[in-house]
């Protein structure tokens, strides 16, 4: 299974929205794959999307999810794993996993998902206290960070690509999801603190321009090494902020070529962290989804289901043009090409 992260530590729906279109324009272009989305995220957009927007119930399709016994989120396999933090205990994957296509029909039927949870924020917690409990012989924290390692083990065989949403924080069920991940996919905003995003999130992870030598001792990219795992690696940064005619607007190209600078430098210096050798290959460029997207996003709605004209979202009348349609399924085909 292929494992796919995304994550930043800004956040916002942007993120949301562009996981969602790539996941579901990925699962169109690869029929013959199954897919497993996993939801690491208390907000859980991406599960109300995929369960319908906000026009089709995926708020109310979530509830239900976190109303079945058992809850099937990733908020009810946590809470069976609180008990057994260090062992897996005996339990069936297939009883957190839900089907979307069964109540959106805009999503592929080869795509299967573990619902975002705001329990995960009570839960945290309770989850960073076992990870960081003093018991002979154990390595509490990896084994605390393999929850999802133990989740997605009986499912081996059964799913070829794994996507994993995370939460913009760094707290221990992001680090619970990074852990799990191979490859990395860093959505950027162009502006100046998406650049910083980009260079905390490489510290985060791989322990880089850490302030003291004293942190290193407690870094993630530390404590995973030391337990002979592998980190997961940068292999896509899909920079947002394009506008539709003139390619890059002035600006942010500068903030654009800032952050190819920052990565270009880091490849010379980091190349183990990344699975391109040049940004080029490891860069797309996302059109700015406008109207587009607010409608997509708001009935749950991939872009090649999406049709142009004027629509009503919760009364107001809006219109998707054909023209932009096209144009940010260019940049999403595109960025699901590097995949």
């Amino acid at each position: 299974m292929m494992r796919y992260a995304f994550w930043n530590n800004k956040g916002g729906t942007g993120k949301t929205s562009l996981c969602f279109q790539s996941i579901c324009r990925y699962a169109e272009t690869h029929q013959n794959e199954r897919i497993l989305v996993i939801d690491a995220c208390p907000q859980a957009n991406l599960s109300e999307l995929l369960l319908g927007g906000l026009t089709g119930g995926g708020s109310q399709q979530l509830l239900l999810m976190h109303g079945a016994v058992p809850r099937r989120s990733i908020g009810g396999y946590f809470q069976i794993r609180l008990p057994s933090p260090y062992n897996a205990p005996t339990f069936r994957a297939q009883d957190f996993i839900t089907t979307p296509s069964s109540v959106n029909a805009a999503v592929p039927t080869n795509v299967d998902l573990v619902c975002g949870d705001p329990l995960l924020e009570l839960q945290s917690n309770a989850i960073n206290t076992l990870s960081n409990t003093q018991i002979p012989g154990t390595d509490t924290w990896i084994a605390v960070v393999d929850w999802l390692n133990d989740f997605l083990a009986p499912l081996q065989g059964i799913y070829e690509t794994i996507f994993i949403d995370c939460n913009p924080s760094f707290s221990i069920y992001t680090q619970i999801a990074l852990a799990t991940a191979e490859r990395l996919v860093l959505p950027v905003m162009a502006d100046d603190s998406s650049r910083r995003a980009v260079q905390n999130a490489l510290s985060l992870v791989y322990g880089l321009s850490l302030p003291s030598p004293i942190y290193a001792t407690y870094a993630f990219n530390t404590k995973l090494i030391s337990a002979g795992r592998q980190l997961p690696q940068v292999h896509l940064i899909a920079k947002n902020r394009i506008t539709q005619y003139m390619g890059p607007a002035s600006a942010y190209a500068a903030v654009l070529q800032g952050i190819d600078h920052d990565i270009n430098a880091l490849i010379g210096t980091h190349p183990q962290y990344f699975t391109f050798s040049n940004v080029q290959q490891g860069t797309a460029n996302i059109r700015d989804f406008q109207t587009t997207g607010v409608v997509a996003f708001a009935k749950g709605l991939p872009f090649s289901l999406l049709r142009a004209g004027k629509q009503t979202i919760n009364n107001h009348r809006v219109q998707v043009k054909e023209e932009y349609r096209q144009q940010v399924m260019v940049s999403v085909n595109a960025m699901v090409a590097k995949l």
